[in-house]
């Protein structure tokens, strides 16, 4: 079920249920998981897409495991607050997942999670362009789904 605001999801959950926080790109989805007191999130993994069936079994495989009953999705609101393609893109792949199983959708205005993430890790940590590669997705989806999570405080 996709879910107009994030307090009306949370009100649709049991009290413990854990959160799976997605950055939707066009060439990977960054995971990330909350605790059960959905005070912290962490990153998971990173799916590197490929077909939407493929992609969907993957995820679903992470909610299963992980036992995860609602995901946050990033919206790439542009910085004027309109919503353009990258918006209809993230709502259109969460119609999909709707589609393909049940769980608990709702959506994080993401606007600069994934050049925060890069300033961080290159200020803070000095990390190398390859290596912020293989990280930046994972580390955006926690920033979205801590952002979410910090909101519900």
């Amino acid at each position: 079920m996709i879910h107009d605001t994030l307090p009306d999801m949370i009100e649709a959950l049991p009290i413990k249920a854990r959160l799976l926080g997605l950055d939707i790109g066009s060439k990977t989805i960054g995971l990330s998981i909350s605790d059960s007191s959905r005070q912290v999130a962490t990153s998971i993994d990173t799916i590197r897409r490929t077909k939407f069936s493929e992609d969907i079994l993957i995820l679903h495989q992470a909610v299963t495991e992980r036992d995860a009953a609602g995901l946050i999705l990033g919206l790439p609101v542009s910085m004027d607050g309109t919503e353009g393609p990258a918006c209809q893109s993230v709502r259109q792949f969460a119609a999909n997942v709707n589609s393909a199983f049940d769980t608990h959708i709702s959506f994080w205005d993401e606007r600069l999670s994934t050049s925060a993430v890069e300033r961080f890790l290159i200020k803070e940590v000095d990390m190398s362009r390859r290596r912020r590669a293989q990280v930046v997705d994972k580390m955006a989806a926690t920033y979205i789904l801590q952002g979410a999570l910090d909101s519900l405080t």
